[in-house]
């Protein structure tokens, strides 16, 4: 069975099995794959990490993934995405998002993966929760409207820098 093009739960993320659902182009048509995996660090802000709690609302932020994913089709036409992103608990070293974007050139499918986690932290309803010795502090989660040409301009530049 091919897994999900767009994922988001609590199961540990597998970066070939993201691969591996944007199978199914003739073989010999994509000259690039490109992969982002988001993992969680032992520090941030001058502190020391100890986990991450991530939440989501799954309808919306499964919605907001289909919407990167368009956007991607109209920017990159010949670029295809896959994106899982984890909830719940995630200790220092785990993968929070995995991401793999198939194209036949190299730029376009660069070009595509950068600009789907920049959207994610844009526009799907995603919060972290960091915790750290003394204490827990709620880090970030979706600001942008989606339909803020503003934001999406923001992250096209910063995926094509």
């Amino acid at each position: 069975m091919t897994p999900a093009l767009l994922a988001i739960g609590r199961g540990e993320l597998n970066l070939e099995a993201v691969v591996g659902a944007l199978s199914g182009a003739a073989p010999g048509a994509d000259g690039a794959v490109v992969t982002f995996l988001g993992l969680v660090r032992n520090h941030n802000a001058g502190r020391s990490v100890r986990y991450l709690e991530y939440e989501a609302y799954e309808p919306l932020a499964l919605k907001a993934f289909e919407r990167i994913a368009s956007e991607i089709r109209e920017r990159w036409p010949s670029a295809r995405l896959a994106l899982h992103h984890r909830i719940g608990r995630l200790d220092v070293g785990e993968a929070s998002v995995a991401i793999a974007a198939r194209s036949p050139h190299r730029g376009d499918a660069y070009a595509a993966c950068r600009y789907a986690i920049e959207r994610v932290k844009q526009i799907a309803p995603i919060w972290k929760r960091e915790f750290f010795e003394g204490g827990d502090v709620w880090i970030e989660g979706a600001t942008a409207d989606p339909d803020d040409d503003r934001a999406r301009a923001e992250a096209e530049r910063a995926a094509c820098v």
